[in-house]
């Protein structure tokens, strides 16, 4: 199984209260419909273990099943309007693709 890892900051505009209704009502119920999605987890940075200031304010883990289903399942018109979205909240976000050792 694929699991994407989304490192992100707010944009500088954006509110975190607004970010973080839209990610509850509408980033994460849409993309958990996927069928290619095994899980979606949206994540607040709370800090770093030791302490300090994490270099970002939030985490997604995208657990794919099926990448080529996942490929076609973001081409959709309601994943592109979701993405869309995202990029109005995320400064210079970074997917990162992984897989279990």
């Amino acid at each position: 199984m694929t699991t994407i890892v989304v490192l992100f900051n707010l944009r500088d505009a954006q509110d975190v209260d607004r970010y973080e209704v839209w990610a509850r009502t509408v980033d994460r119920p849409t993309v958990k419909t996927l069928k290619s999605i095994k899980d979606f987890e949206v994540l607040k940075a709370q800090g770093v273990f030791g302490g300090g200031k994490s270099p970002y304010q939030y985490i997604e883990l995208i657990r794919v099943a099926d990448m080529g289903q996942f490929t076609e399942d973001v081409a959709s018109a309601q994943m592109r309007q979701i993405a869309s979205q995202f990029q109005q909240f995320a400064q210079d976000p970074a997917f990162i693709i992984t897989e279990q050792l």
